[in-house]
């Protein structure tokens, strides 16, 4: 099967920002009062748009503008931690290059809302923009429903069939399947278990090791 487009989650997986999230959603809780341990919080909300995840912590009769409101107070905690020790997903910047220098057209597909997804564009500092980014604060519902991975193949124009997406979680990876694309697993926050399937062809600990394998060489775009 042929490829054409690569589709890339940001968090945990572009970027090693998970460490970060963790600590800002403890910040959170703690503040709001939310008796919830920091590892539920992530396994509940990983994936998920910010509004969703308000309403998965505090109930569902928030209204979205102060689900906004709230979601915002936490992703600007977030950013100040991740400020102080940004670091990609070891080799992505030169695998993105790679990727793009064979022709291949690279999404990003992210739960996360505009402001994140600039704050992480401007450290990343990659030679080139991607040719479209889909986020989690346009309306479009989150993993693991497929539609932000089928709106950034709709944004490029190719069929989701010719899609690879690179997941680091188990919701991302179930919204791959969904969307009928295949997926390459990038094990930077969970076990090579959790983030397998039939659509799955590879499963790496971050890029430096995807390259090693030869794995952009395998594919025909």
């Amino acid at each position: 099967m042929g490829t054409r487009a690569l589709i890339l989650d940001m968090d945990g997986t572009m970027v090693d920002s998970m460490p970060a999230h963790a600590r800002s959603w403890e910040v959170f809780t703690r503040r709001h009062r939310i008796d919830m341990g920091v590892e539920e919080v992530l396994q509940k909300t990983t994936g998920r748009t910010g509004v969703e995840c308000i309403r998965i912590l505090m109930g569902d009769d928030i209204p979205e503008a102060r689900a906004v409101e709230l979601i915002n107070e936490k992703e600007a905690v977030y950013r100040d931690f991740f400020a102080r020790d940004f670091r990609e997903v070891a080799g992505f910047r030169k695998f993105a290059g790679l990727a793009q220098d064979r022709g291949l057209k690279l999404s990003v597909a992210t739960a996360g809302d505009r402001h994140n997804i600039a704050f992480v564009l401007e450290h990343l500092k990659l030679a080139r923009a991607p040719d479209a980014v889909v986020g989690g604060d346009e309306g479009i519902a989150g993993k693991p429903a497929p539609d932000l991975f089928l709106e950034a193949a709709r944004r490029v124009g190719i069929a989701p069939a010719e899609c690879i997406v690179f997941e680091d979680a188990p919701f991302g990876i179930e919204a791959a399947r969904r969307a009928g694309m295949r997926a390459v697993a990038i094990c930077s926050t969970h076990k090579a278990d959790e983030l397998a399937g039939p659509h799955v062809l590879a499963q790496v600990r971050d890029y430096e090791q995807l390259m090693k394998s030869n794995f952009l060489e395998s594919l025909h775009a």
